[in-house]
């Protein structure tokens, strides 16, 4: 072994020490500027809020829908009913996950988000999105799944016991991308709508009126249903229909009090107003049935429930309890009023009533915001508290959805009865949608 001179020796022993103790500065100067990971703004009892308010809402579609549209329809289309509802929940959540979340809540673009969170890329476990600073983005983007789930869902009451199950997947894809992803970025997603002010806690627009409206256009493109006047079309089983407006009852205090997105006292107070308005639009369209036909009816009692549910649900989180009783008296009211008078007198065959509840009632409640909002609560004062202007940009926002919605509605349904034929054939309305539609009935 051959050794280095004295003098060699030194200075690579030298050399060692001067590099290790530079190595040594270096990671400790980084240890003491690198910036230490942000603390997580995720809060536990908001995140456990948003898991149960979520399942809430998915109950809704299914079985809550399914089983009320289901107790209101003919036996022989009972099973192609649920369907619809089962679909959408299917389709609507994959195409949310691919494309619609993305669309919906990232970018500021005033018409349309981007496609920065397509199939959710970037999205981490202890992420958030800016709306929702408290509970995971993962948890965030399941809860507002279920919002598009029901929107599209509702429609098919409109147009049920005569629509072709093949065009009703393509309707939902279609109008879902075209209708409900812009109308919801441009009210919660940081659109033109919200930052014009226009206020919707929870759905008046987006959901209600839109689903409303598109159910209208789409009754009166497909026309009545075969013996619609003239023979009894009597639903199948009213207790469904009863049991399905409980999970929806239940299911909205997720749908609004979540839409407060914190366990918190805005929540309590959605939750309340929404409880209320149910309850007194249950009373006030049996109390009208009772004037104007000596009997108040169970169906009666259902349909004022869910009147007075879906017009609360843009006003819960901005309004007292007290305006929600006066919101769900009104709203029983003007929707029994659209359900019978104004339907007979048009004559349009909206089968379970869409329009007539979920649309009148979004349109009323959307402008009530404008009437009722209390800073106290929402943050934002209404008519009543000097501020009239509120109630302007609430008519704006009902403009704007009535007229894209519509309008888009058309053009779509068009487009799919081109391609393929929008209504089934007479015979097999006639023997049903469940074995023409499905190879399945109710024994």
């Amino acid at each position: 072994m051959t050794k280095l001179p004295r003098r060699a020796a030194s200075k690579t022993a030298a050399a060692a020490l001067t590099a290790i103790f530079a190595l040594t500065f270096a990671a400790s100067a980084f240890a003491q500027t690198a910036a230490p990971p942000a603390p997580s703004t995720i809060d536990p009892a908001d995140t456990a809020w948003m898991i149960v308010a979520t399942a809430f809402v998915l109950m809704m579609t299914v079985p809550g829908l399914a089983l009320f549209y289901a107790g209101m329809v003919r036996k022989k289309n009972v099973l192609a009913t649920m369907a619809q509802s089962l679909a959408a929940v299917a389709m609507i959540s994959i195409l949310w996950v691919v494309y619609g979340y993305s669309l919906v809540f990232t970018g500021d673009g005033a018409a349309i988000g981007t496609l920065e969170r397509v199939m959710l890329s970037g999205m981490t476990m202890t992420g958030v999105n800016a709306a929702a600073k408290t509970i995971p983005e993962a948890l965030f983007v399941l809860y507002q799944m279920t919002f598009g789930v029901i929107t599209v869902a509702l429609i098919a009451g409109s147009v049920a016991d005569r629509m072709r199950f093949s065009s009703y997947m393509l309707f939902c894809a279609g109008w879902f991308t075209l209708v409900y992803v812009p109308l919801a970025h441009w009210v919660w997603g940081g659109g033109f709508l919200g930052q014009a002010g226009v206020l919707d806690f929870a759905g008046g627009l987006v959901v209600h009126l839109s689903a409303g409206t598109a159910g209208l256009v789409a009754c009166l493109m497909m026309g009545s249903r075969r013996g619609y006047g003239s023979e009894n079309l009597a639903p199948y089983d009213l207790s469904l229909a009863v049991i399905g407006t409980g999970l929806l009852w239940v299911g909205w205090f997720g749908f609004n009090g979540g839409s407060a997105l914190q366990a918190n006292s805005r929540a309590v107070m959605a939750i309340m107003s929404t409880h209320l308005a149910a309850c007194a639009g249950a009373l006030i369209w049996s109390a009208l049935e009772w004037v104007t036909r000596r009997k108040p009816s169970v169906l009666g009692m259902v349909s004022g429930a869910v009147a007075g549910l879906g017009t609360i649900t843009p006003a819960s989180g901005f309004v007292s309890p007290g305006a929600g009783i006066v919101i769900g008296l009104v709203a029983g009211a003007v929707c029994f009023w659209a359900c019978t008078s104004l339907k007979h007198r048009f004559k349009y065959d909206d089968t379970l009533d869409v329009f007539g509840i979920h649309g009148i009632g979004g349109l009323i409640g959307t402008l009530f915001v404008g009437v009722f909002a209390s800073s106290a609560i929402g943050g934002v004062s209404g008519l009543l508290e000097g501020n009239p202007r509120q109630l302007l940009l609430q008519f704006y926002g009902v403009a704007v959805t009535l007229v894209w919605t519509a309008g888009v509605t058309f053009v779509l349904l068009k487009a799919i009865d081109l391609m393929v034929k929008i209504r089934v054939s007479r015979e097999s309305e006639v023997e049903g949608l469940d074995i023409t539609q499905h190879g399945e009935a109710l024994q």
